[in-house]
């Protein structure tokens, strides 16, 4: 394949990944929690260097995909281990980090907020045993290697 083929490839793939946390959330219903959304601006990012590099299929705009991809695969793994339990994450979205004391009967209970609480340390989602955030930096590695592979090609191959 050629460089701008792979680019073009790795940013399908990212476009596919961000379309598919948009459906879980608007057609199946699962809010994403905070560390959900940072996942969702690499793939964002590398969509955009595809834009780029289907114009212009340079080596380090390869590069760059490769780097965003691995940056999102490092919060997908952070975040699974905070599913996990493997150590601790942000205090702001994990339910050890909600201090619900000062609120009344009523606060607690109210249909008015704007959005409902996700904690990022709650799996919402498995499959074959794995969170969405496990798929996704399982993703991403994959898509890096593309990336990666577009950055290594010769330029007369595109």
């Amino acid at each position: 394949m050629t460089r701008r083929s792979l680019i073009l490839l790795a940013g399908l793939g990212s476009l596919a990944m961000l379309s598919t946390a948009f459906g879980f959330q608007y057609i199946g219903g699962l809010a994403p929690c905070a560390m959900c959304l940072w996942q969702r601006w690499p793939h964002v990012a590398a969509i955009a260097l595809a834009a780029i590099g289907a114009a212009l299929p340079h080596r380090v705009i390869a590069a760059l995909g490769g780097l965003t991809m691995l940056g999102n695969a490092g919060i997908a793994l952070f975040h699974t281990g905070v599913e996990r339990d493997y150590w601790d994450g942000p205090a702001t979205c994990t339910t050890g980090g909600q201090d619900l004391t000062g609120l009344s009967g009523a606060e607690l209970l109210s249909f008015d907020a704007p959005a409902p609480i996700v904690m990022c340390d709650v799996v919402v989602w498995e499959l074959a045993g794995l969170s969405m955030a496990s798929w996704n930096g399982i993703i991403c590695l994959g898509l890096a290697l593309i990336w990666l592979m577009a950055a290594g090609r010769r330029r007369t191959t595109g």
